[in-house]
């Protein structure tokens, strides 16, 4: 299947050229012109967003946080900011790589062949129950592609649930599947959880995904 990319850039001359050589390459590119027009893209489901940083309405920066709360997608930049410590920031604020302009479209092209495939075996490993998915390599949860932005303990209550989608499990077998110590019965740590859990996964659907079983203790709806 054809990856899809959201090219983000307001020279539109670099915007047709990049694009052009994707698609040649194999690539199904979309384009934006703004950071602000970005925004209205980010939930279609790309593979990889390359992203200027000068950008009129809203800064490259900032466009990063926005994908960042709905995808786990790659993003590589094209900037003409050379200096180690703008590419350190930008690394370290989500992006995946970075080029600098004026730029190789052979070397674009490997890079972002490089960057699917990455996440493309990612994906294998992930797990999904309706309409929430784990990526068990980033700890990271989404619920129609939205981030949950959950805590370490809370990743693995859900992997365990979701691993085991019939299976009820006690707070006992999720305290130590989650913290790997024995389990204390005026412990209410669990509870606090899954609380937090639920109140996270509601801010995206109505639906409940954690069931609790009186007397025992929890499993998927």
């Amino acid at each position: 299947m054809n990856k899809k990319v959201l090219i983000i850039e307001d020279d539109n001359d670099i915007n047709d050229l990049v694009s052009s050589f994707l698609t040649k390459n194999g690539f199904v590119c979309k384009k934006a012109y703004s950071g602000t027009e970005s925004l209205i893209y980010l939930k279609d489901d790309f593979d990889l967003f390359i992203l200027d940083l000068m950008l009129p309405g809203m800064d490259g920066e900032k466009v990063i946080e926005e994908i960042r709360k709905v995808t786990s997608a790659p993003v590589l930049i094209l900037s003409s900011k050379d200096s180690m410590d703008s590419k350190l920031a930008l690394l370290r604020g989500g992006a995946d790589d970075y080029m600098t302009k004026p730029f190789n479209l052979e070397e674009l092209v490997a890079r972002a062949n490089i960057l699917t495939k990455r996440i493309e075996k990612q994906n294998k490993n992930n797990i999904s129950y309706k309409s929430l998915s784990l990526d068990p390599i980033n700890y990271q949860a989404f619920i129609d592609g939205n981030l949950l932005n959950l805590t370490k303990t809370e990743f693995k209550i859900l992997e365990l649930l979701i691993s085991n989608p019939k299976q009820v499990f006690t707070k006992e077998n999720l305290y130590e599947y989650c913290q790997g110590d024995y389990y204390l019965a005026n412990d209410n740590s669990i509870n606090v959880h899954i609380s937090n859990l639920r109140k996270k996964v509601k801010k995206y659907t109505d639906e409940d995904y954690i069931e609790t079983v009186w007397g025992i203790g929890f499993k998927l709806t």
